[in-house]
């Protein structure tokens, strides 16, 4: 089983867009909706939750006034002033560090393990899909991430399914870091300006920081041709593959609106690129897997250059 995990330095580059046409043009998969804080996979691939499970994860205090002596200690070792001057723990900023309960004199503070979200299990056209919501404020996104990866891999595996599609989250935090450990491919999608390059080249170092091969794309690359051709050389520069160039098309608002994939709307010219970069991404598993080397610089610099 291959897993080919999406992501970029910021988020609107079209990832999600870019995994749902992906899984259309594979047939069978799994997909991963990894970004736990803001996912959307769902809003484009229709699916129908089969099962749903608590995140439990961390600890929240409760201070039980009834055994409460109001001796004030918790409160003066709160540095996140989570606790009121009536004694009362706001969730909101409790966090879950167990300081009040370690110097409660009266052993009136309990420490209860929270659930902080859900991750769902269900089927779409496209095949099974693990995805997930963190609750509001709530923290530990990058162990729902992991939980959503491993129950992903698990269904991959238990179907019998080769490819597993994680939609990953923005950035290059921790929830990040959690999306990409052990996967086979990652391609970051870049957005033709200076500041998504300079995020390309974060995603870039990250990946190669864990010793994961790495592709680029350029979506929305006729919005400043000269700056997606400079993002294709800077990632041949650091070492990635790149793939090619996506045109911008209002095909790809309407696709959101309506729920589908890309690929529904037929040969489009998005789609068309689409397809390109779908094929770069299959040889280079493929030639992973075989354990040959990644497609020369050469071939990729002979892809054709964006058009205003």
């Amino acid at each position: 089983m291959k897993e080919l995990v999406v992501i970029s330095g910021k988020g609107g580059t079209g990832k999600t867009s870019l995994v749902a046409a992906f899984a259309a043009l594979a047939g069978k998969v799994v997909l991963c909706d990894a970004d736990v804080d803001a996912a959307d996979l769902h809003l484009v691939t229709r699916p129908r939750i089969m099962e749903t499970h608590d995140f439990v994860s961390g600890h929240e205090a409760e201070i039980d006034l009834e055994r409460c002596t109001r001796c004030g200690l918790c409160r003066q070792w709160c540095r996140f002033g989570a606790i009121d001057e009536a004694f009362r723990v706001e969730p909101l900023l409790c966090e879950g560090c167990g300081v009040c309960a370690h110097v409660c004199p009266d052993r009136a503070v309990d420490f209860f393990e929270k659930t902080c979200g859900v991750w769902h299990i269900s089927e779409t056209p496209y095949g099974p899909m693990v995805h997930a919501r963190l609750g509001i404020a709530e923290e530990n996104s990058g162990k729902l991430v992991a939980l959503v990866r491993r129950e992903a891999r698990r269904l991959a595996e238990s179907r019998r399914i080769d490819l597993l599609l994680t939609d990953g989250p923005p950035g290059v935090g921790c929830p990040v870091i959690a999306s990409i450990g052990n996967a086979d491919t990652v391609l970051a999608v870049a957005e033709p300006t200076v500041s998504g390059r300079h995020d390309m080249e974060r995603v870039l170092a990250l990946a190669e920081h864990f010793r994961v091969p790495a592709a680029v794309c350029v979506n929305k690359c006729d919005l400043h041709p000269d700056e997606a051709q400079r993002i294709a050389e800077e990632a041949l520069t650091r070492g990635a593959v790149f793939l090619g160039f996506i045109p911008f098309d209002p095909v790809v608002t309407r696709s959101q609106v309506d729920g589908r994939s890309l690929v529904d709307y037929g040969e489009t010219p998005v789609v068309r690129s689409i397809q390109e970069v779908w094929e770069g991404l299959r040889a280079l598993m493929a030639a992973s897997a075989d354990g040959a080397s990644k497609p020369s610089r050469e071939s990729s610099e002979a892809r054709e250059k964006p058009q205003a």
